[in-house]
Formats: structure tokens, sequence, C-alpha cells
């Protein structure tokens, strides 16, 4: 791949999101098979509904989560990991008292993402 990055350590200052804390990892550019967001949120924050047409395992780092999967909410706490099928309408808000820490993996090179709004 002519367009891979190095060297094989990406520095987290390279992948931050606009001005937030939360860092996104695209694999394509590193020669990964994966992508992934690495979520620091405060309570409140997460993003709205949408959709990708492979899975996302999330794991919980830190914190609370409330998950939406389709019609169904679960709320996801330090150490548990969930995961939502291709194509299913899902999203998630920081519902803990504290901030979120959360590694959301996206089974693709490139992150296909389409908004519900």
């Amino acid at each position: 791949m002519s367009d891979v990055r190095t060297p094989a350590v990406v520095p987290a200052a390279e992948l931050l999101l606009g001005d937030s804390r939360t860092l996104r990892f695209e694999g394509r550019l590193h020669g990964s098979g994966i992508s992934f967001f690495l979520v620091d949120n405060d309570p409140g924050q997460g993003p709205g509904l949408h959709r990708h047409p492979y899975t996302e395992t999330w794991t919980v780092l830190e914190g609370e989560a409330t998950i939406t999967m389709g019609d169904e909410q679960v709320v996801a706490r330090t150490g548990d990991t969930a995961v939502v099928q291709p194509h299913v309408w899902h999203g998630f808000r920081n519902t803990g008292t504290g901030r979120l820490r959360l590694m959301c993996v996206h089974a693709s090179d490139t992150m296909i993402q389409e908004r519900r709004d």
C-alpha cells in the first residue's frame, strides 16, 4: 500500500477528533484491517443514531454508557462489551456521573457511516 503512513506507532495527537478528547483511527491509513474510536466523553455526550455495513464492538474502559441498538437499550459499565450487527441503527450516551472512556472497534479498515438525522 503506497498510502500507508509510517512509523508503526501513531501518536495520539494525530488521531484527535476536532477539539474533543476522542481519537479516531482509520485502519487503511496505517496498514490495519480495523478502525476505531477511542471515546472520552463527559456525562450526556454521545453520537446520534447511525449505522454501518459491518459489525461494531464496544468495550467500556471506564464509566457507564446507555447503548441503543435498534429498538432496544442496554446499559454497559466498566469492563462490559457490546456488539451491534451490520445495518442496525445504534448510538450511545454517557449516562454515568463521570467520564466515559469507550473503545468502538469497526470491523473495517475504513469507517463507513450513515447518520439517521
